[in-house]
């Protein structure tokens, strides 16, 4: 098993959005980064666990858990023109976009602050500390993992 950092605007899709999704479960499409990509094409695999972050607001945080749902597949949102992640150069024979459904596992009572994330010691390697790191889907060591789950309280 593997552990992933994805992020979300808030004010587009939150934690509480996914909870109330049908079957808590969403398409994690619109990723339009090619190193994102390729985790969700080459690395993800179904079952990881998904640490749910918010980003740009007032105080972005890890919020809670989500898992791998599906296998990678085909993002479709590149195809449809009236989507905000339409894109022109897509081609379905070379498909250039892919996505992951993820389902809601658990929303913390306790959110683990970008703040905090970067004064732990412990943390000072994370992919999201790091400076200039904006990728929307990044990966979490299980060490890490295990040391937010400490920080921070289940709901």
């Amino acid at each position: 098993m593997n552990y992933w950092l994805m992020k979300s605007e808030p004010d587009d899709f939150s934690i509480d959005n996914l909870q109330m999704s049908k079957q808590q479960t969403v398409a994690w499409q619109g990723i339009r980064n090619y190193q994102a990509r390729n985790y969700i094409r080459d690395q993800i695999t179904l079952g990881d666990v998904v640490l749910f972050y918010h980003s740009s607001c007032k105080v972005p945080a890890i919020v809670g858990l989500a898992k791998i749902s599906s296998e990678a597949q085909i993002d479709g949102s590149a195809f449809d023109n009236r989507s905000p992640y339409f894109d022109a150069k897509s081609n379905a024979n070379a498909p250039r976009w892919w996505q992951v459904d993820i389902q809601f596992i658990a929303k913390f009572s306790k959110p683990v602050s970008l703040k905090q994330l970067k004064a732990d010691p412990v943390l000072q390697d994370m992919v999201l500390v790091a400076k200039g790191a904006r990728l929307s889907v990044q990966p979490v060591t299980p060490l890490q993992y295990q040391h937010i789950m400490q920080l921070t309280i289940l709901e």
